[in-house]
């Protein structure tokens, strides 16, 4: 990776984190804390991994990504936004009673979302499905789904894996994102799931342990996926829960709360000024 383009990508990642603030505070509700610490891996995806075209949302030969933590649809929809799937303008809608963009994501309204989610454990399991038909018709389509490590506790999710593995399904890639908080709280202490690398492992997977905000480790896991055969990859990385904004950083209680104005003033300030950097280093 060129030092433009990792500056390039996060510049990528602040506008996202932007969007994230834009659209729970517009909506007076939402999930910012999972979906700043997934920003610099929606970023990549979207403009850099993933075969896709907002002009074609719907083509057959695009690869899928299903977001199967629904909840963090904030940053699945400002990647989207952002990469010209829809309007940046429509993002404070969140929400809102008339809007195409809901708490969780919707196949049937937003361009860009392949499966509708929300209920957890359920979309790492279509995404499966959708690797396998795939495989099946012959396809050269790759399935991503990101997950929560709160979302590991339900038995669903390895059902799923285990599904994965046994088809062999080199195709399928599942990022999940081990940022230690859910909403009641630790993760350790709610459920605990770890070791998760070994668990993984155990399962049939290719595993990949990396630091989410470095966009160079994310490089990487997906270099790791594409040279991966017979058997589906698992990038594990560690994150920060409500990376970006310093006061929603490693607090559990921003998982699911908005930012009133006077936090939302502050926190753009500092995405402003993040952007303000990096822009200064063309």
């Amino acid at each position: 990776m060129t030092n433009e383009e990792k500056r390039s990508l996060a510049i990528a990642a602040c506008k996202v984190r932007m969007g994230v603030i834009e659209s729970t505070h517009g909506a007076k509700a939402g999930h910012p804390g999972g979906s700043l610490s997934a920003a610099d891996m929606f970023a990549y995806l979207y403009n850099k991994e993933m075969r896709i075209d907002p002009a074609n949302p719907k083509s057959p030969d695009r690869d899928r990504f299903v977001l199967s933590k629904g909840h963090t649809a904030p940053g699945l929809y400002s990647a989207l936004a952002n990469r010209g799937f829809f309007p940046v303008a429509d993002l404070p809608t969140l929400r809102h009673i008339d809007s195409y963009l809901q708490g969780h994501p919707n196949m049937n309204t937003v361009p860009g979302v392949d499966m509708s989610t929300g209920s957890l454990g359920q979309g790492v399991s279509a995404a499966a499905g959708m690797a396998k038909g795939a495989k099946y018709l012959g396809q050269d389509v790759n399935v991503y789904t990101l997950l929560g490590d709160g979302e590991l506790a339900e038995g669903q999710c390895w059902e799923a894996f285990m599904f994965a593995a046994h088809y062999h399904l080199d195709n399928f890639c599942a990022i999940i994102d081990l940022n230690g908080l859910q909403i009641d709280g630790p993760t350790k202490e709610v459920m605990n799931t770890a070791p998760v690398d070994e668990k993984m492992a155990a399962f049939g997977f290719h595993v990949v342990v990396i630091d989410g905000h470095d966009l160079e480790q994310i490089e990487s896991a997906f270099a790791q996926f594409h040279a991966c055969t017979d058997k589906p990859t698992a990038i594990i990385m560690s994150t920060t829960k409500g990376k970006g904004v310093s006061f929603m950083e490693g607090q559990a209680g921003w998982h699911g709360k908005a930012p009133n104005d006077a936090e939302y003033a502050a926190a753009m300030a500092e995405l402003n000024a993040a952007m303000a950097e990096l822009e200064a280093q063309a």
